[in-house]
Order: structure tokens, then C-alpha cells, then sequence
């Protein structure tokens, strides 16, 4: 129970940060799908898949393609102290890897995620 309430937690502190960068965010009901969270923002829509751990690399097994129906599928890691991490799904994540959150929120409209 506490591990669902951790990723609840998780999730909705993307989705605010999301929201916060001016995109419509929807959660799915219960993370049993392939993401978490579905983003959109003037016709374009990203998929999320949402994790959270506190040690330095983060071992990922999901959805391991960078687009999902058309659309970019992001893995975002929280690593805890205000360490989260936005890249396209890779086996083995560090705490470097992809791109910091406020940075992909702010460069999101000229990156290669869309």
C-alpha cells in the first residue's frame, strides 16, 4: 500500500509540474496501462510512464519504444532531492540521463520528444 501512495504521490507532483507548463494532463486510473500520465498541450500529446527511486541508477523492464500509438512515450524518474529526470525509455537510467524536468518543461516545444 505504501508503494502505491509513494507513485500516487509521484505522479501527481509531474502532473502539477506538467500543468504548471500550461499542458492538460490525465492520469490513467490505477497506472495499469502502459503510462501513467497522457499530456496535452496545442494538438500535441505525450505519454508518461512515471518512476521514482532513491539510488543512483534506476533499472526500468516497461514500454521500452520512444513513440506509443504515433505519440512520444517519456519515462520520468524522480531520484529524490529534487532530482527528476525526463528521457525516452532505456533499460538502465542514471541519475544524468535525459533531461532535468524544469529544463524539458522549458525547452519542450524545440527538443526531439516531440
Amino acid at each position: 500500500m505504501l508503494n502505491k501512495l509513494k507513485g500516487y504521490r509521484i505522479e501527481r507532483k509531474i502532473r502539477l509540474l506538467l500543468e504548471k507548463g500550461g499542458w492538460e494532463v490525465v492520469r490513467s486510473g490505477g497506472s495499469l496501462g502502459i503510462y501513467d500520465l497522457i499530456a496535452f498541450r496545442d494538438g500535441k500529446c505525450l505519454f508518461f510512464q512515471v518512476k521514482s527511486t532513491k539510488k543512483n541508477k534506476f533499472y526500468y523492464s516497461g514500454y521500452s519504444k520512444a513513440r506509443f500509438v504515433g505519440f512520444p512515450f517519456l519515462l520520468v524518474v524522480d531520484f529524490g532531492r529534487n532530482v527528476i529526470r525526463v528521457m525516452e525509455p532505456s533499460h538502465i537510467v542514471d541519475r544524468s540521463a535525459g533531461l532535468d524536468i524544469h529544463d524539458f518543461l522549458h525547452n519542450l516545444r524545440g527538443n526531439s520528444f516531440q
